[in-house]
């Protein structure tokens, strides 16, 4: 296993603190669709930012969880950027995102079947040959269990990354809302998940908003992750066998740097907590 890293997203509201307290992350996440299109000098820059700290680059938009095949458009953007910034990994969501011309306009979650299991593993393999390497697969936070499923949402994923051969990116606080939205237990799914596969992590919150007169938490990246992901992490770590690169997530109401900060050292401490309890156990048996 070679180390695990912490880091932070990479925005713009944030760059001038980022670069000013470089040597508390590891790793920093950029979102690739803004990159798109740019000519490859700025692109290029996403070099430059990598060899100060190392990059990981994070798509938002492929729709890989689709029965339908991927815009060959989108993948060779993609491999434009990952050629450009020469990330140490990319990723992307399991979503639906776009069919017949019309635009869901978010990551929507397609019915967990047999059929999106085999769209979404024939997306992630041709999105592998387009762009060099497999994207790291991230499960996403619904407001709605897709209709019309067959399997649950560990047992889909699982499908998906095995089928795949995949690495995954498991969103901590999206298997935490779905959990308590849907009256499920966030442990017992979260070890319910491929961990063997897992090799990045995302971290957030949200808030609770009512729906038809019942409470949902909604996952919107602008609020601090709560304790019980930073629980998650912790279990994560002792159960999950690769090298972790954790990402702190914020997309708007950003509080200071220090605050920020203060996140990733408290993950990175309960993925060395996490650590240190798998190693003892070892030890014990």
């Amino acid at each position: 296993m070679s180390a695990d890293r912490v880091g932070l997203g990479w925005r713009g509201e944030l760059a001038a603190g980022i670069l000013d307290r470089l040597e508390a992350f590891d790793v920093l996440e950029v979102i690739a669709e803004p990159w798109m299109g740019k000519p490859r000098r700025d692109v290029r820059a996403l070099r430059t930012l990598g060899e100060a700290c190392p990059v990981v680059i994070h798509g938002v938009a492929m729709g890989l969880a689709s029965s339908l095949p991927v815009e060959q458009g989108r993948l060779d953007a993609m491999a434009r950027i990952v050629e450009e910034a020469r990330p140490s990994a990319w990723s992307e969501h399991l979503a639906f995102v776009r069919a017949g011309g019309f635009e869901v306009g978010h990551l929507a979650a397609p019915p967990r079947t047999e059929a999106t299991v085999a769209g979404t593993i024939a997306n992630i393999e041709r999105a592998a040959r387009v762009v060099g390497s497999p994207p790291g697969v991230e499960n996403i936070a619904t407001l709605v269990d897709p209709p019309a499923s067959s399997l649950d949402e560990c047992a889909w994923t699982r499908a998906i990354v095995a089928g795949a051969n995949a690495p995954m990116l498991l969103d901590l606080h999206n298997l935490y809302a779905n959990a308590v939205n849907f009256r499920r237990e966030p442990l017992q799914m979260l070890l319910a998940m491929p961990l063997d596969r897992v090799a990045m992590v995302h971290l957030s919150g949200g808030r609770w908003i009512e729906r038809r007169g019942e409470r949902r938490l909604l996952d919107d990246h602008v609020h601090d992750p709560p304790d019980p992901v930073y629980e998650m992490l912790e279990v994560l770590a002792a159960n999950a066998p690769r090298a972790l690169t954790v990402i702190v997530e914020r997309d708007g109401g950003y509080p200071s740097m220090d605050q920020l900060v203060a996140q990733v050292d408290r993950a990175r401490e309960a993925v060395r907590r996490g650590r240190e309890a798998a190693g003892a156990l070892r030890r014990v048996a």
